[in-house]
C-alpha cells in the first residue's frame, strides 16, 4: 500500500470469519463495524447470543421491559472487551428541531450508514417506559482492534469485509446471519476453504 492512498475505512461493514478463524470469541462470526480509523476498530458481534434476555438484563438494572417485542430477544456476546458494560445498537432516534442532528441519548456514536450506538443508560429507560428505538440489539462487550491490527488480520484472510445491511442485523434470525451476511458478498459457506490462500 502506497503512503499515499487513503486510509481503509470499514464503518458500517461486516466482519465475516473465514473458516480458518478459530478463535472462539470470533469464530463464525459476524462483526459490525461502528468505528475504524487510522487508530484502530471497535465493532459488535451480532451472531452470538448469550444466555440471558432483555428481560433478565432489565431486571438486574432495575428497570421495567414494557416492550412486548424485546422480552424474550437475547443479550449478544458483542466481543471480549468490557463484557460487563452494555452496548445498544439502534436505529437513529433524534432529537426535536433545532437539534434534530443530535442523537436524544447522552452517549451515542453516530455511524455513517445510518445507525447509532449507545452506552448510556438512558437508550434503556426509553426502552423500560415502552419507548426507545424500535429495531435495537443489545450486548454486553464489544471487539476492539488496535492501530494496524485489523488490517493485519484482513491480510492473513481472517476475515472477508461487506458493506452492512440493517435487515441482517434486525431483521434476520440469528442462526441465519452469517449465511446472510456470505450471501451480501454472493458467496455461500461450502465456497469458503478453511486454508487460507498463499498464491
Amino acid at each position: 500500500m502506497s503512503s499515499d492512498s487513503a486510509p481503509m475505512n470499514l464503518t458500517h461493514h461486516f466482519l465475516i470469519a473465514m473458516p480458518g478463524l478459530e478463535d472462539e470469541n470470533f469464530a463464525r462470526s459476524v462483526v459490525y463495524l461502528c468505528e475504524h480509523s487510522e487508530r484502530g476498530a471497535l465493532g459488535l458481534v451480532i451472531n452470538k447470543p448469550s444466555d440471558i434476555n432483555l428481560k433478565k438484563l432489565f431486571d438486574k438494572v432495575d428497570l421495567p421491559l414494557r416492550r412486548d417485542d424485546l422480552t424474550d430477544s437475547p443479550v449478544f456476546q458483542g466481543g471480549p472487551v468490557q463484557t460487563e458494560r452494555g452496548f445498544v445498537l439502534h436505529e437513529p432516534i433524534m432529537a426535536a428541531p433545532p437539534h434534530d442532528s443530535e442523537s436524544i441519548y447522552a452517549s451515542t456514536m453516530t455511524i455513517p450508514g445510518g445507525l447509532e450506538m449507545t452506552t448510556s443508560k438512558d437508550v434503556l429507560e426509553a426502552l423500560s417506559t415502552g419507548a426507545g428505538p424500535r429495531k435495537v440489539l443489545v450486548s454486553l462487550g464489544y471487539s476492539a482492534w488496535g492501530e494496524g491490527q485489523l488490517e493485519s488480520e484482513l491480510a492473513e484472510n481472517s476475515w472477508l469485509t461487506v458493506e452492512a445491511d440493517a435487515a441482517v442485523i434486525f431483521d434476520t434470525p440469528i442462526e441465519q446471519r452469517y449465511d446472510r451476511a456470505l450471501l451480501l458478498l454472493g458467496l455461500q459457506s461450502w465456497m469458503l476453504s478453511p486454508d487460507a490462500g498463499h498464491a
